[in-house]
Order: structure tokens, then C-alpha cells, then sequence
């Protein structure tokens, strides 16, 4: 299992993403992953960071569609491509309904249909050859041509069987967040291989993404992270996964505790068919924060 840095807690910070993706390449991990919150553009530091740092691969984890035309999107990931010498991993996906009706003022009639059609548009585009798809979601008609770009591996972020089996046919694997050990190996991993394996594609890349943190005072720690994650545990889509892992919140199935508590939940991961790893480190000291590092900077080795 991969190990790579979610450095998303920075991402307001241009300055702070860039220097996150250096120290994360000077530390020997894979990948260092951005969500699209609220703030900073994902796609834009990205390739900042890229530009200053070789080497390390770069992801978002993930870029919400609704608010993206397909065209849009692709010319954005081909000049990040561009930017960093190929080293995106575009990972997209479904932002929930409170914020894609209630702040965006868009549609979420029908999401699984609306992606199968920005799909459709958006992995031909990627490749830099004409699209013509006239949807009931989507309309998209045109090209991207980016020199020097080739087309990023496409991560879809999906919990649900439809999601599951359109990300497994469709993209390269998937990104969860606060999805737990049990539900990644008895539902995500076997649903999206199957799916895979039923468009003839290769193993797909599983990342996923949880709060870790090493520490000597676990209970605190996973009340501090409680508190900072609560709205995950009200979304559908996540609470789901929660029911399905027999947790209350998002609290429960963050990696938490001693070194060996923490090295044994990241087996736990591994064992179940995780292909990469995205820390999500939420210390509440620097001594906690190091020392998860170097947790972290083992396994990597």
C-alpha cells in the first residue's frame, strides 16, 4: 500500500500547499492529495507545487463536477499536466445536495446519470478528441488541446453500488473518505474490482482517505476529530458508510492510538485490498504530528 499525504487542511494557503508537497516529497512519500473546498483552487496549486517540486505524484481527492463543464475541467487537468511533467492523478466526483442545490443553485436530480453523461464527454476530452454528447445533464460539444499533456488517471469517488460499478468501468479506481476498514474491504474493494474486471480493465486503484493520528491520549484525539468532522457523519452518502461499519462518527474509524495501533490500522487497510493510502494527520501537538510521521515515513520505506 502507497502511502501519500492529504494535505487539505492547507489548501487556503498557496504557500502552505507548496510547501506540504515539498516536504512530503523530501519525506519519500508517493502522493500528496488536495480536496476542491472551498477556497484555493485544487487544480491551480497543484500545478504551483508541481512546478517548484519534482518528482512526487500530485491528486485531487476530489474536484466536485457540478459546478465544472466537462470541457473545463479537461483543459484545467491537461494544463496541470502540462505544468508538472504528467504527474496529476484527477480525482473527481458527486458534491452532496446541500451544496449543489442550497449554495450552487444546480440541479441533483438524478446524480448517477448526470456523471454517466460528464463521463462520456469528459474521458474523451482528456485524450484530446472531439466529443459530441447531447444528454438530458449534459450538453458538451467540442476538443481540449494541451501540448505536452497526457490524459491523467481518473479516480471516481464512489461509495454506492451504481457508483461503484460506473467508476470500475469507466475510470482508473476510486477515493473514499470516511469510509472504515470494514466497509472498504467488504463493499468498496470487492464491488469496484468486479466492475473492473467486467470491462476487461486492470485492478483498479483504491485511495483512501482517513484521519490518523499517533498519540498517547487516543480518546482526546478522537474527540478533537469529532468535532472538526461532525457534518461528515450527516452527509447520506458518508453516514452510509458509517452504518455500514457499525460507528457512530467519523471519530470511530479514524486511526488513532499508540505507534503499533497505528501500524496495525494501517495493515488493516493494506489486507483489504487498499492500494493507497492518504493521511489525513490531525495532531493536536507537533509531537503528535512527528511522530505520526515517522509512522507514516516507515511504512513508505
Amino acid at each position: 500500500m502507497r502511502i501519500g499525504i492529504n494535505g487539505s487542511s492547507s489548501i487556503n494557503s498557496l504557500a502552505g500547499t507548496i510547501a506540504g508537497v515539498r516536504q512530503a516529497a523530501d519525506d519519500g512519500f508517493a502522493t500528496y492529495w488536495l480536496a476542491q473546498i472551498f477556497g484555493t483552487d485544487a487544480l491551480t496549486a497543484l500545478a504551483v507545487a508541481g512546478r517548484e517540486v519534482p518528482g512526487i505524484e500530485l491528486g485531487t481527492a476530489v474536484v466536485p463536477v457540478q459546478p465544472r463543464h466537462p470541457q473545463a475541467l479537461a483543459s484545467q487537468a491537461l494544463t496541470v499536466q502540462a505544468a508538472t511533467g504528467n504527474r496529476l492523478v484527477l480525482g473527481i466526483g458527486l458534491s452532496h445536495q446541500p451544496v449543489v442545490e442550497g449554495m450552487w443553485g444546480i440541479s441533483f436530480d438524478k446524480p448517477v446519470g448526470y456523471l454517466r453523461e460528464y463521463l462520456e464527454a469528459l474521458v474523451p476530452m482528456l485524450r484530446g478528441e472531439q466529443v459530441s454528447v447531447r444528454g438530458d445533464h449534459v450538453t458538451a460539444v467540442g476538443s481540449v488541446d494541451v501540448r505536452d499533456a497526457a490524459a491523467p488517471p481518473l479516480l471516481i469517488a464512489a461509495l454506492g453500488p451504481q457508483m461503484l460499478r460506473l467508476a470500475g468501468s469507466v475510470g482508473a479506481g476510486t477515493i473514499t473518505w470516511c469510509t472504515g476498514p470494514r466497509a472498504l474491504a467488504d463493499h468498496i474493494v470487492p464491488s469496484i474490482t468486479a466492475a473492473a474486471d467486467a470491462a476487461g480493465h486492470a485492478a483498479p486503484r483504491v485511495v483512501a482517505a482517513l484521519p490518523i493520528c499517533v498519540t498517547d491520549d487516543p480518546d482526546g484525539a478522537r474527540a478533537s476529530i469529532g468535532e472538526n468532522l461532525a457534518i461528515y457523519g450527516q452527509l447520506p452518502s458518508y453516514r452510509a458508510m458509517l452504518d455500514r461499519e457499525g460507528v457512530a462518527s467519523p471519530a470511530d474509524i479514524a486511526i488513532v492510538g499508540s505507534e503499533a495501533e497505528v501500524e496495525a490500522g494501517l495493515r488493516r487497510l493494506a489486507d483489504g485490498g487498499v492500494t493507497d493510502f492518504g493521511a489525513a494527520i490531525m495532531p493536536r501537538t507537533a509531537d503528535e504530528n512527528e511522530a505520526t510521521l515517522d509512522v507514516l515515513r516507515a511504512w513508505g520505506r
